[in-house]
């Protein structure tokens, strides 16, 4: 059921600005935060990067999307301050130029970078309250894809620009409880933060009761695939997916490993490798998918991976693609990291110790080998995906909102 079929519209006539330094409707989080906004009565204006198949600009009864003429492209520390600095001041000036003409009531704001916040500093002086929404605390990604030792200088001003940028909202929402332990201890209250956790969008991933698989010899001779889908970057750890895949699949008949996403330098490295290692046959990459596709690529898997290299992020990291296999009813191989471990014990998911390819492999043989378990396994943790689904991620979200606002 709707919210709006239990009580009335809460955030009817206000005014949203949102900004992010992502691409939209592509960027799942942000997407979700601007459909429960618009559902709750809220008009939104949107400020995103330019995609080369987008049009500049679209406006329709609720959403207006502005995008930057600024296409993220990975590449060294200075690439990254140029295009995080052009970005901002464009979107800044046209968050200043529009709140002179028309009054906001909220600037939404999603890092990174953090200091996206200034876009927010005209509006409220104005009155209007802000929403920082942290989807990465930035010290421990820029010191995991940059190879930084966190004492390092340009790590230290970044978390001096972290907690200057929460001292500017009045709200702080990020994505679990050990980003939300992080940034209490470093940079506000623990009061000020709200977790929304990135479970996915029922609409789109609706869930499906974890089916068990048939015991039959018929069944075990059948084929079995792995799968991963996500950022082609090195954290990720597709590389540690092939390594170990090679190490079994000499034991498990009829499997295959299929991967999905964009293209980067990182992929056609780790696609040498598996051609080098004998195994194009097995190891398939099916390119870059919509989360709408992405459902039935999950529906004819067997297992999803999550083969994360352990770093200072991916051990506080909670994937959202653990939920996303799981609302489909599949079983998840996954690292045994805090960010998991908060939520998921060892009967609701299959632990490897992160970074570990023999571990992974041996997880891997036994999701192959003992198929009547899977379904079990998945179910278990369905019990705690369905105590995180978007429907109450959503509410924890629009009260949070509501109550600043009121």
């Amino acid at each position: 059921m709707s919210p709006s079929n239990n009580h009335s519209k809460r955030l009817e006539g206000k005014r949203v600005a949102m900004v992010m330094y992502s691409s939209y409707p592509d960027d799942p989080r942000p997407r979700r935060a601007i459909d429960a906004l618009v559902g709750e009565g809220a008009k939104v204006e949107l400020i995103c990067l330019g995609q080369p198949d987008k049009a500049k600009g679209g406006t329709s009864d609720t959403i207006r999307v502005s995008r930057v003429p600024i296409q993220h492209k990975r590449g060294g520390k200075l690439g990254y301050f140029f295009q995080y600095g052009a970005f901002l001041s464009i979107s800044s000036l046209l968050v200043a130029l529009r709140s002179l003409t028309r009054r906001y009531h909220l600037v939404y704001i999603h890092n990174m970078p953090d200091i996206l916040v200034m876009s927010a500093l005209l509006p409220k002086l104005f009155g209007a309250k802000v929403v920082l929404d942290l989807h990465d605390p930035m010290p421990e990604l820029m010191t995991t894809i940059f190879g930084l030792d966190k004492d390092k200088s340009s790590v230290r001003l970044i978390r001096s620009m972290e907690k200057w940028s929460i001292a500017r909202a009045n709200l702080v929402v990020t994505v679990n409880v050990a980003c939300r332990r992080i940034f209490s201890s470093r940079s506000c209250k623990a009061e000020k933060i709200v977790v929304v956790m990135n479970a996915p969008d029922s609409k789109i991933f609706p869930f499906r009761p974890a089916k068990a698989e048939n015991s039959t010899q018929q069944a075990q001779d059948k084929s079995f695939a792995f799968m991963y889908h996500g950022s082609m970057v090195e954290r990720n750890g597709l590389d540690l997916a092939v390594e170990a895949f090679a190490l079994v699949r000499e034991k498990m008949p009829n499997v295959e490993l299929r991967a999905f996403g964009s293209r980067t330098p990182y992929l056609e490295r780790v696609l040498e490798t598996a051609r080098a290692k004998g195994m194009q046959d097995v190891v398939h990459y099916l390119g870059p998918r919509k989360l709408e596709e992405l459902v039935h690529d999950i529906e004819s898997c067997d297992v999803g991976v999550i083969p994360n290299q352990r770093n200072p992020f991916t051990d506080i990291n909670t994937p959202t693609r653990i939920f996303e296999y799981l609302a489909i009813g599949k079983p998840v191989i996954a690292p045994n990291t805090l960010g998991i471990r908060d939520y998921f014990d060892e009967q609701s998911l299959m632990y490897f110790e992160p970074g570990n390819a023999e571990s992974l492999a041996k997880q891997m043989l036994h999701a192959y080998s003992h198929r009547s378990e899977l379904a079990q396994i998945a179910s278990k943790g369905q019990r705690i995906y369905l105590e995180h689904t978007w429907e109450q991620e959503r509410e924890t979200l629009l009260a949070g909102v509501n109550r600043i606002l009121n």
